[in-house]
C-alpha cells in the first residue's frame, strides 16, 4: 500500500462521515463536514498527481480511486437533495433525521434556489454511464481518458457542493446566532449566486462532456 493508496483509502473512509455530518443540525458538525469534504476534494487531486509524477501507479490504485470518487458523489449529493430539494418534491424524505430537510436552499437576489431530484439523477446517471462505458471500451483494448471539458465539470462540481455545504454550516450558525446584518445577507447571496452559477455550469458539462466521449468513442463498439 503505498501513499496515493493510502490517500485514497482515507477518502473512502471519509464518504460515510461527509454523508451524515450534514443530517446533524448543528454548526459544528455541518463545519466537520465541510471540512472533510475540502480535504477529500484536494486530496482526489494530490494522491493522482503524486502517483504520476514518482511513478506509483497501481492496479490497486486504478480500482481505489474511481470507487472514492463514486463514494463521495454519493456522499455528498444525497444529504444535498434532502437538505436542499424544493419543498414540494414528493421524493424528499417525510421523515428526514434533520429538521431541516428541504429548507436551506441556496438563497440569491432571485430568490431561493434548490436541488431537484432531476439534477441529481443527471449527475449520478451520467457517472454510471460512463463508468460501465469506460470498462466495455478498456475490454476492446481501449482506454478512455478524462478529457478537458470533463475536467471543468469535476471543478465546476467541487465548488458547487463546497458552496452547498459550507452553507449548510453558515446558515445553522446564522439561525443559532440569530444573524440578521445586511453583511450577512449580502454574503447568503454572493454564496447562493457561486453555488447556483456552478451548479448550472456542473449539469451542463455534465451532458456535455457525456456527448463528446459518444462522438469520440461510439466507434469502439461498431461491429
Amino acid at each position: 500500500m503505498n501513499l496515493p493508496n493510502t490517500i485514497t483509502v482515507g477518502r473512502i473512509l471519509a464518504a460515510p462521515f461527509i454523508a451524515a455530518l450534514p443530517f446533524i443540525a448543528s454548526p459544528g458538525a455541518r463545519l466537520a463536514a465541510f471540512v472533510l469534504y475540502i480535504v477529500a476534494a484536494i486530496t482526489d487531486y494530490y494522491d493522482g498527481k503524486l502517483a504520476r509524477t514518482r511513478n506509483l501507479i497501481t492496479d490497486l490504485g486504478r480500482l481505489l480511486d474511481p470507487l472514492a470518487d463514486k463514494l463521495l458523489l454519493f456522499a455528498t449529493l444525497v444529504p444535498m437533495f434532502v437538505l436542499m430539494a424544493p419543498t414540494s418534491d414528493a421524493l424528499v424524505p417525510t421523515r428526514a433525521e434533520s429538521i431541516d430537510a428541504a429548507r436551506l436552499q441556496f438563497i440569491t437576489p432571485f430568490g431561493q434556489v434548490g436541488l431537484p431530484w432531476w439534477i441529481v439523477a443527471i449527475v449520478i446517471g451520467r457517472e454510471i454511464f460512463m463508468t460501465v462505458f469506460r470498462q466495455a471500451a478498456a475490454r476492446r483494448g481501449v482506454v478512455i481518458s478524462a478529457i478537458g471539458p470533463a475536467k471543468w465539470k469535476t471543478g465546476f462540481q467541487s465548488v458547487w457542493v463546497g458552496s452547498a455545504y459550507f452553507w449548510f454550516f453558515a446558515a445553522t450558525l446564522a439561525r443559532v446566532d440569530g444573524w440578521t446584518s445586511v453583511a450577512w445577507r449580502a454574503f447568503a447571496n454572493f454564496n447562493g449566486i457561486v453555488g447556483t452559477i456552478t451548479m448550472v455550469a456542473s449539469v451542463f458539462l455534465t451532458m456535455y462532456s457525456l456527448i463528446l466521449y459518444l462522438r469520440r468513442f461510439a466507434g469502439v463498439f461498431a461491429g
